[in-house]
């Protein structure tokens, strides 16, 4: 976050001193046993989360992927520990573009961190090639019912725009599928209650994509917040700022049938063709080149979808700008026809965040539950100032949130506010939260590092080694030589960010069936954050009225209230099977 270079020294106060008593070295204890699993990104799982005490399913659940775009793919990488795959294994994908499939298999080449994040059914599973990974995952690239009637599937993980969230998952549950959606858990507060009330009358279970729920690092901070240790919060600052500009915009990636997208697409083709020739390039290089030509070209098969056949359309926007239904398919976080903007994408995991901490003030005992304190108010504004008029989405979002603090119900003076911000055009700061207390302050950062500041001071949590190379939490004084988290991070590999987690416990608690094992982002906790996020982009739409109550009612998946005044209702024809 926007700290200075002073802020980052590492103060004089003793951390251990400040936490005390045997909780404190069993907290240590704990770290110094496990930090090292911790920060490999293989994921703590069934040690850390205390689930699957007796090992992992005797079989994986069996799970077919539905939509293996960008986030689909992300979550297929966190598979890619071989320990975690007892626990899901790949039988199926479904997909409708040839450039989601390709990735899929054989993992995104466009730079290596992003093969890192996406590496590929072939490279997890150890396959040869891909027509021997496709003895293994069946493709469905015509239509997703045809995996949703696949016997051999149990479960389904659904990356699709947000749009198609509760369509499928109905629709997945009814054909007696367990679902994990990715987030926002729908497009709309109706469509949230009709998922929940779904799973209730399927017995099904409903999992939605909140990874933080899973993170260590936030449930380290939950319970640092539990025992006082930063005192009463009384406010948290979030944001998530990026650099992208016209032209250079993450969420408008190029199109297959854009003559400008194409021309710049096969430039680079050619341009990896005469680098893989060139006679002093190395071997690695060629089959690089080789990957990302195949990759491109991939790309530029989706001109062949037919994406109106699947509900996807055109339209000319108020500016005239006129966009097809392949671009709609391509960009569809740029419209709220489709997806849910910044805040939908962004926000509504930092406001999960924000409700874990402040949940974490109300537990009883200095014990770190899962209880999500709800907020009471919003006030937001956001516009389009920095891109064309090319998307309804909005580049900024400002909001600030109202939240009960303890002991609110005998005095209504007991808030916590929630500053939070994203936009785009500049990535100063990058993303995390500032959780602010009476007693000091923890910052938490791009989820993979914290830093603890005592109140006057620079305090800063440091990972340092026994005498028996063991991981211990520590702090130094200044110009001290403990290894900070993040130095730590990067020696022993980055820090699980709860994706692999999350699925891992989603397949044991299938496997494991028992009213008690239920995943952390159930139906509930998701519709409270898709309140959040829906009812925040509704207040920003409406610039009459910058300020808003939040209902109680709206967060109760059996109550019928909704702030778009559409009464839930299961029977839809989206729904039917």
């Amino acid at each position: 976050m926007n700290l200075t270079p002073e802020e980052r020294e590492i103060g004089k106060d003793n951390f251990e001193t400040a936490i005390g008593g045997d909780g404190a070295f069993n907290r240590r204890g704990f770290l110094g046993s496990t930090l090292a699993v911790t920060v490999a990104g293989a994921g703590l799982g069934a040690m850390y989360f205390d689930y699957a005490k007796e090992g992992p399913p005797k079989d994986p659940l069996r799970v077919g992927f539905i939509g293996v775009g960008d986030e689909g793919e992300v979550l297929l990488g966190a598979l890619h520990a071989p320990e975690t795959r007892r626990y899901i294994d790949v039988v199926a994908i479904a997909d409708i573009r040839p450039f989601s499939i390709h990735r899929a298999f054989h993992g995104d080449h466009s730079s290596p961190d992003a093969l890192g994040r996406r590496p590929g059914l072939i490279s997890m599973y150890s396959w040869k090639d891909e027509t021997e990974a496709r003895k293994h995952v069946t493709v469905y690239d015509k239509d997703y019912m045809d995996l949703l009637n696949d016997k051999n599937v149990e479960a389904v993980v659904i990356a699709l725009p947000l749009h198609l969230h509760a369509p499928v998952a109905i629709q997945a549950m009814r054909k007696g599928k367990h679902v994990l959606t990715e987030k926002l858990m729908g497009h709309s507060i109706h469509e949230c209650k009709e998922m929940g009330r779904a799973a209730k009358e399927t017995g099904k279970i409903l999992a939605v994509g909140h990874q933080r729920n899973y993170s260590v690092l936030y449930d380290n901070a939950k319970w640092l917040i539990a025992h006082g240790i930063i005192g009463d919060i009384h406010h948290i600052r979030a944001q998530w700022h990026r650099g992208n500009l016209p032209g250079h915009d993450s969420w408008q990636m190029p199109l297959p049938t854009n003559a400008a997208d194409v021309k710049k697409l096969q430039n680079q083709i050619a341009t990896l063709k005469a680098l893989k020739n060139s006679p002093e390039v190395t071997a690695k290089k060629v089959e690089d080149a080789e990957r990302l030509i195949a990759q491109i070209n991939a790309q530029l098969a989706d001109k062949d979808v037919d994406a109106a056949k699947y509900g996807y359309e055109d339209e000319t926007l108020s500016s005239g700008y006129k966009r097809s239904p392949l671009e709609e398919l391509i960009r569809w976080r740029l419209w709220k026809r489709t997806g849910g903007g910044l805040m939908a994408e962004l926000g509504s995991h930092q406001l999960d965040a924000a409700g874990l901490l402040i949940g974490a003030m109300h537990e009883a005992n200095g014990k770190a539950g899962q209880h999500h304190a709800l907020p009471l108010t919003v006030t937001a504004i956001g516009g389009r100032s920095l891109f064309p008029l090319d998307r309804d989405c909005e580049d900024h979002v400002y909001c600030m949130f109202e939240f009960p603090a303890p002991g609110y119900d005998s005095d209504p003076n007991k808030k916590i506010v929630v500053t939070y911000s994203s936009i785009n055009g500049n990535g100063f700061g990058d993303y995390g939260e500032v959780v602010m207390g009476t007693k000091g302050t923890l910052v938490l950062e791009r989820e993979q590092e914290a830093l603890l500041f005592a109140t006057l001071t620079s305090t800063k949590i440091k990972v340092d080694k026994d005498k028996t190379g063991a991981a211990v939490l520590n702090t130094a004084e200044s110009g001290g030589h403990a290894a900070p988290v993040g130095k730590a991070a990067m020696e022993l590999g980055p820090i699980s960010r709860g994706y692999t987690e999350e699925l891992e416990h989603w397949g044991w608690c299938i496997k494991n069936p028992s009213p008690e094992n239920l995943p952390r982002c159930t139906p509930k906790v998701a519709l409270g954050d898709a309140v959040i996020a829906l009812v925040s982009n509704a207040v920003i739409q409406n610039s009459s009225q910058p300020r808003l109550e939040f209902n109680k009612d709206w967060f109760d998946i059996d109550n019928d209230a909704t702030p778009e005044n559409i009464k839930p209702d299961t029977t839809r024809k989206e729904y039917q099977v």
